[in-house]
């Protein structure tokens, strides 16, 4: 129960941080993207504020023992770079590129009514299933 509460206040902090920086505006992503237009640095900043508040905190959240909610840290262990890490990353950065959403910011809009955050996570669901469906016929081939 208290990791769910806890990820549900990081979830809502993390989505009020999207809104309040405008990252949940695509037109603001896509002129960040368009460099050889009318370019727009906000996400810079955004991304630059994160990976400050991100090495700080995490000099100090690691040397816990374990979280506080939990009992070990789930951190990643693959370190190689295979074709579907490659894969995956290139159809991420082409739908970001095409959609102006990646998934926290494309959930987060839902909030302004209007269609293009919704056919986003429409097309966020079905590739996940797809996905899913290609993934586990693969694993059963070999």
């Amino acid at each position: 129960m208290k990791q769910n509460l806890v990820a549900l206040i990081a979830g809502v902090l993390f989505g009020l941080g999207l809104g309040l920086s405008q990252m949940i505006d695509r037109d603001r992503v896509l002129g960040f993207l368009d460099v050889a237009g009318i370019w727009d640095p906000t996400l810079l900043f955004v991304l630059g504020g994160a990976v400050i508040v991100t090495v700080i905190a995490f000099r100090f959240v690691l040397r816990l023992s374990h979280p506080l909610v939990t009992e070990k840290f789930h951190l990643p262990t693959q370190k190689n770079i295979d074709m579907r890490l490659v894969i995956g990353s290139a159809i991420f950065g082409v739908g970001w590129g095409i959609a102006g959403y990646c998934p926290g910011p494309g959930v987060t809009a839902l909030v302004l009514g209007i269609w293009n955050p919704v056919l986003f996570v429409i097309a966020l669901i079905l590739g996940s299933l797809s996905y899913k469906r290609y993934s586990t016929r693969s694993k059963l081939r070999d």
